[in-house]
């Protein structure tokens, strides 16, 4: 076994990476054609979720499968190879199939415990065995992954330990008050009628909302969600479909909207939100009149991976101990204030305060550089000197003001976002009124959610489950040595019995028949031991030897090897099946 995943999830990279790095349907087709086509990979499959991608493969070499996987999860994911290998892990072999067993139990995602993983990995193998990539290991793994999963949610109480991410998503919608109270008698609009659009829409059906509207591209598909919902014999809500164009209308009557759609782009923009609260507030829909733009350029700064510096007179600008507010209406030269102000001042913070009045982005050059010392100073000076030279002056310190909070009104409309890429515009956050919660602030939520002790009962059995499951593929990796040296045996004793006919041409078919069966009985007793003994040890660690030992020693032909495992691969394709 060959077994490599290389891939990226909440724990190890930022929201707004994996936004960008996000697969639709029509790209994993094409990565995983493009996997199993490179050199390194036989098979292929990709699991992505709202908040990972991962590509699995069984491949020939480690390093070289490594390199291929990462470049080709670059590639169809439209973010550089160099930017997104930082936040990339690699398991190989046990330790991939240890944190595919961990995903399929809920252990691994952002709210513990979650069943929806299982349906997204039963998705992940169905969309791999219809493009033919998933051959036995891929077949064998995704499908005792899946059973894990369910003797973990049926052996432990690791439900307890965490919601399905609509729940959690809900919870933090209602700011922890019970979600039934807080949604009984609420109008939802639910937009999108995929997997996740649809246990939202029925959780929300459950939790006692009047009406829920269904908003869909495919108008079929919002209409059989809502005759669903309609028809549930355990809710009374009134549901009902619309097309994608009529949301900004129905977002005016809605007080809870849920969207999870595979668009690319933004469905409910900052202003499509503000135009749908107007009048539903006493205070304004914007907090601030530049709060869209603000935020838009935050998420850009963001995302880019620099730390924003804000420029002269913002409100942000209290956390700078210089004076940028009087940059632009002093003459230029330095004042004496100003020199009194940077006097002492290290050369590394001049550095980053010059930055900061040029309006451009902190650097820290020293870390950048690896160097300290005179020299390094003396690089620094000079750069604040360049920028002292365009500002006109060194700013002041000053001592930061009190802020002054004004107090958020009443959400008039709550807002869960669970697409990845998003849906909803971030700015949406700084909006008067609204209240939104997206599977960013989700990921910052679950960091302190806290964890049952059914968790430990579900490690332990990842861990032993992951052993025979690595024992189970050892000792299937001999078993096409075996049946072929089971053939040889045949054969052998079949031309013998030839030799014998020819030799005694008088003999009935009575004494034929039974010492044909002697012989067979004497050749399976000689080499029963042998074989079952193989077997055990093949499936011991280490034990991968044991094949290549046994052909060698019996001189087995290995082309012969090989037919019988593409025979038993050829049943295995045949015979596959849902778990």
């Amino acid at each position: 076994m060959s077994l490599l995943v290389v891939g990226l999830s909440h724990r190890s990279a930022p929201v707004s990476v994996l936004e960008r790095a996000s697969l639709n349907a029509g790209a994993q087709l094409k990565l995983l054609q493009d996997t199993v086509a490179a050199e390194p990979a036989a098979e292929a499959a990709v699991l992505a979720t709202c908040n990972r991608i991962e590509l699995y493969a069984d491949v020939d070499k480690f390093h070289a499968g490594v390199a291929e996987l990462s470049t080709l999860l670059a590639q169809h994911s439209g973010v550089g190879l160099e930017e997104l290998t930082p936040y990339l892990y690699v398991h190989y072999e046990d330790r991939a199939v240890h944190h595919l067993f961990s995903v399929a139990c809920g252990l691994d995602s952002m709210v513990v415990g979650e069943g929806q993983i299982l349906g997204q990995i039963k998705d992940s193998l169905a969309r791999a065995q219809d493009l033919h990539t998933a051959g036995r290991l891929l077949n064998d793994l995704f499908q005792q992954a899946l059973r894990v999963g369910k003797r973990a949610h049926s052996e432990t109480g690791i439900d307890r330990a965490g919601q399905s991410l609509v729940t959690f998503g809900l919870e933090q919608l209602s700011a922890g008050a019970d979600v039934q109270q807080w949604a009984r008698g609420k109008r939802a609009l639910v937009i999108g009628a995929g997997s996740m659009s649809s246990l939202a829409a029925a959780t929300l059906a459950r939790a006692g909302v009047a009406e829920i509207v269904v908003a869909n591209r495919t108008f079929e598909r919002a209409e059989r969600l809502a005759r669903i919902l309609s028809e549930g014999d355990d809710t009374d809500v009134l549901a009902r479909a619309v097309p994608m164009d009529s949301v900004p209308g129905e977002l005016t009557r809605a007080d809870v909207a849920v969207s999870c759609t595979g668009a690319t782009g933004l469905v409910l923009t900052a202003d499509a939100v503000v135009a749908s609260v107007q009048g539903r507030t006493d205070a304004p829909a914007v907090e601030d009149a530049a709060v869209a733009d603000t935020a838009v350029r935050e998420t850009a700064v963001r995302e880019a991976g620099e730390t924003p510096l804000p420029g002269a007179g913002s409100a942000a600008d209290e956390n700078c101990p210089l004076d940028l507010s009087s940059v632009s209406s002093v003459p230029s030269g330095f004042s004496v204030m100003g020199e009194a102000a940077v006097a002492g001042m290290d050369a590394a913070t001049l550095e980053q305060h010059g930055a900061w009045a040029a309006g451009g982005t902190a650097v820290d050059r020293t870390r950048e550089t690896g160097r300290s010392g005179p020299e390094a100073d003396a690089e620094l000076i000079g750069a604040l000197a360049a920028t002292a030279t365009r500002v006109g002056r060194i700013p002041e310190r000053r001592r930061p003001e009190p802020v002054v909070e004004v107090p958020r009104p009443e959400p008039v409309l709550f807002l869960l976002d669970l697409a990845m890429p998003r849906d909803v515009d971030a700015a949406v956050h700084r909006l008067a009124g609204v209240r939104l919660v997206d599977i960013e602030s989700l990921a910052d939520a679950s960091a302190d959610a806290p964890m049952a002790t059914d968790v430990d009962m579900v490690r332990r059995i990842v861990a032993d489950e992951v052993t025979a499951f690595g024992a189970a593929q050892r000792a299937a990796h001999i078993t096409p040595t075996v049946v072929a040296l089971r053939s040889m045996a045949a054969d052998v004793v079949a031309g013998e019995i030839a030799r014998l006919e020819g030799r005694l041409p008088g003999l009935d078919d009575k004494h034929r028949a039974e010492i044909t069966q002697t012989v067979k009985r004497v050749v399976d007793k000689l080499l029963h031991a042998p074989t079952v003994r193989v077997k055990q040890l093949a499936a011991e660690p280490g034990g991968a030897g044991y094949a290549d030992a046994l052909r060698t020693l019996f001189d087995l032909d290995q082309e012969t090897v090989a037919s019988v495992s593409r025979a038993e691969n050829s049943t295995t394709e045949k015979n596959r099946g849902p778990a």
